[in-house]
This record gives structure tokens, C-alpha cells and sequence, in this order.
């Protein structure tokens, strides 16, 4: 787009892109947001960051009173140029209605749809006169519509954990999580005492600049519980099966003093996570490139203890992925359980006798968690569900962790060790 014509900030261009890319491409706002906003002002990075995910936390919300507004068929250019003057109408008081109209008028020309600048000006200035009031045909929609969660999602969590608790997952869903970072081998005791004295939540800045050189790695305390999990002893090999990007192997490497191995399937997810590793100042881990659906490049009963975090739907941190539930399908899970079978298989025969296994996911199904691991163990029964202590109290009586945003405001995680007997 020619930005030199018309008067749009630089925040307002980049989230306006960003929520295009999510949209078309099935990108993701986590890995597209820090790249433009490297670019930016510090202002025009917070204006950027609070447009992207507060509009794709209220995104069926937002296309609900643009139907509302106007009962047509819309481009998508122009759809996003409306979420992003009705996001800033409805839930940002400091920003003048003015520059969020005007704005959003200036990107439907920029994104060369001319003909809809009319008609942009005109809901927008519509919804500044007008009160919002929605109508919805039951109680599911309702809460769909309230909670930009689709429906068929909803209803599937409605099964899978009732009503109740569905309706407060998917609030908790919306909700800013906590900054949740970890210390790494380059965290120096200077660092300790500065991150002891600091104000986090209001350090920011702080924050990003030494995670930025390496000197801590943001992660969910939920994806740290897993790493814990692993509890690595003098001598034993491990590895971590689907590494990328790196957090839980970098985690895993930070707390030991031997080499630790991992990989994943696509050379710039391997690039990723040796990059990861470097960052943190990391010489003890070994990244190869492998397909483990099909095979592993190790020997049978190679490693003591093995990680696999495996691929999964992510439903789990929707808090920090929120575009997640606009990307799934109702298939989707079917075809992932057989995947993460595949997977928990080829990784079983490289454990050790007496090895642990530990298997995760950031999903909330129970296609991707307790089905695969019942139906491993029904194929294989060298196997058997340890007690893991790290993880106990989260644990149910046959030995499955789960944690969810709602209950313990954290991402949701699915964790079990298994032993080869």
C-alpha cells in the first residue's frame, strides 16, 4: 500500500496488515506482532499490540454489529477496516471518534477499495449515534457472539466440560494473561536482584530488552509445569521429541549440565530453536531435523527420558493466541489425535526400559489427550501411567494433569508420564 498520501497512523497501517495476514494466511499474531512492531514507536507498538488482539478477542462480536449496521456481503479489506474504527469506537475511550473513522476510512483507499469509503464513514458514524443491541436465537449463540468463540466450539466444550464451566473458560480466554517469563544461563544475580525490585507489569520495556538479549525467555508457567515435569538425573540421555520453538528444551537444558537432544520436523523450526538456545547462552543442546511421524534418526531404547510435547490443536492458549479458534475446523481434532498416535509410538521405541516418557499437549480435547494415551496404552502394554509430583496437584485419580486459564489463570495443558516396564 502507498502510505504517503493519506493520513493513517503507523500502528493503525501495521495492526490493519497484521489481522489481513491472520485472516488470508492463518498466520499468527504472536510470531507477525513482534516483526512490525520492531519497527515502530514505543506508542504506536502499545496502540498496535492492544488493536491486533483486542480485535481478534472480539472478532465475531464486531462482525455481529457490522451485520447489524449493514445486512451485506463485505470484502475483507473492508471488513477489517470496520472491526478496526468499531473496536476503537466501542472499547477504547481514549482514542477520538474522528481518528478512528477517519483512519478507517484512509486504509479501505490505501487497501485500493475506493468505492467502499462511503460506506465505511457511514456505519462508523452510525455506531457512534446509535445504541449496539443484539438479538440472539439461544443461550449458546449468545454466549458465541459475547465471547467471539464459535459456535461449534462452544458446543463442543459444552459436552466435554457443561455449560458452566464452558461459559467461564471462554471469558477467561479474552483475558490479558500475566507476563509470565522464566531466568536462563545468561541471567546474571544483578539481573535476580533487578527483576526482584522491579515492577513487572509496569517494566515492560524492561522486560522485552532482556529477553530480547537472552537474559530471560518469556513462557507460560502452564508450558514451564511441563518442563518441570521431565526432572532430568545425573547421567541420563534425553530428548525432546517436537522441540520447536524451543522453549521447554531450552528450559530443560538451563537446569542440566549435560547435552540434552531435540528437533522438529522443518529446517527453519530447527533453525528457531538453535537460535533460541544460542541466545540464552546454551552450548549443551543438539537440534536435528526429522520427520517423526515416519522415523527417528536414533536407535531402539536410546534415551532415558523422553519429551514429547507433541503437535496439537493449541486450544489451550487461546489467552495468547487468540486468532487459534478462527483457524480450527471440527475435523481438525480427528486428524491430529491420529498424528500424535503416530508419533507417542515411534517415540515409545526409543526409551529405555524403565525410561519415563512424558506426554503433553496445549490443547483442552480429549481427542489430542486422554484417548490417545488410552489408546496407546491398549496397543502397548510395556507401558504403564506413573505418579509425576511435580504436576501431582493437578492431577486427576488415573494420573492425567490438566490445568485450564479459568481455574488456575494459566494456559491449558495436558500432562502424563509414562514408564516402559
Amino acid at each position: 500500500m502507498d502510505n504517503s498520501k493519506l493520513n493513517v497512523s503507523p500502528s493503525r497501517i501495521a495492526a490493519f496488515e497484521i489481522l489481513l495476514k491472520v485472516e488470508k494466511d492463518k498466520a499468527f499474531s504472536s510470531i507477525l506482532l513482534p516483526m512490525y512492531e520492531e519497527n515502530l514507536s514505543e506508542k504506536d507498538s502499545g496502540l498496535c499490540h492492544e488493536l491486533v488482539l483486542g480485535i481478534l478477542r472480539k472478532q465475531i462480536y464486531l462482525d455481529k454489529v457490522i451485520e447489524v449496521f449493514a445486512n451485506k456481503k463485505i470484502d475483507l479489506e473492508v471488513r477489517i477496516a470496520l472491526r478496526l474504527g468499531l473496536y476503537q469506537l466501542l472499547f477504547l475511550d481514549k482514542i477520538p471518534a474522528y481518528s478512528a473513522i477517519n483512519e478507517s476510512v484512509n486504509l479501505v483507499v490505501k487497501a485500493k477499495k475506493t468505492s467502499a469509503k462511503g460506506f465505511v464513514n457511514a456505519i462508523l458514524r452510525r455506531a457512534t449515534r446509535e445504541e449496539v443491541n443484539l438479538t440472539f436465537a439461544d443461550e449458546i449463540e449468545q454466549i458465541s457472539v459475547e465471547t467471539s468463540h464459535p459456535r461449534w466450539l462452544i458446543e463442543k466444550w459444552i459436552s466435554q466440560f457443561g455449560i458452566e464451566e464452558t461459559r467461564k473458560l471462554v471469558v477467561a480466554n479474552n483475558e490479558t494473561p500475566s507476563l509470565d517469563f522464566r531466568l536462563t544461563a545468561k541471567t546474571t544475580d544483578t539481573i535476580k536482584t533487578s527483576l526482584d525490585q522491579e515492577n513487572i507489569e509496569s517494566e515492560k520495556s524492561f522486560l522485552r530488552d532482556l529477553a530480547k538479549n537472552g537474559k530471560i525467555y518469556f513462557q507460560d508457567t502452564g508450558s514451564q509445569l511441563v518442563g518441570k515435569s521431565v526432572e532430568l538425573k545425573d547421567g541420563e540421555m534425553f530428548l525432546d521429541i517436537c522441540s520447536a520453538p524451543g522453549s521447554k528444551l531450552t528450559q530443560i537444558a538451563t537446569n542440566s549440565s549435560q547435552t540434552v537432544f531435540g528437533g522438529d520436523l522443518h529446517f527453519q523450526r530447527v533453525k528457531t530453536i538453535r537460535q533460541s538456545a544460542q541466545r540464552q547462552g546454551l552450548k549443551n543442546v543438539q537440534i536435528l531435523q526429522y520427520d517423526a511421524e515416519k522415523s527417528l534418526p536414533f536407535a531402539d531404547e536410546t534415551f532415558d527420558v523422553i519429551l514429547l510435547d507433541s503437535p496439537c490443536s493449541g486450544t489451550g492458549t487461546i489467552r495468547h493466541n487468540p486468532e487459534i479458534r478462527y483457524h480450527l475446523n471440527e475435523k481438525y481434532f480427528t486428524e491430529l489425535s491420529a498424528k500424535q498416535l503416530k508419533i507417542l509410538q515411534n517415540a515409545s521405541k526409543l526409551l529405555k526400559r524403565g525410561g519415563r516418557l512424558i506426554y503433553s499437549t496445549c490443547s483442552l480435547e480429549n481427542e489430542e489427550n486422554e484417548m490417545v494415551i488410552e489408546e496407546f496404552l491398549k496397543k502397548d502394554n510395556e507401558f504403564a501411567i506413573i505418579r509425576n509430583e511435580v504436576y501431582e496437584s493437578f492431577s486427576n485419580e488415573k494420573g492425567y494433569a490438566r490445568t485450564f486459564p479459568h481455574r488456575n489463570q494459566i494456559d491449558g495443558f495436558f500432562i502424563v508420564t509414562l514408564k516402559k516396564c
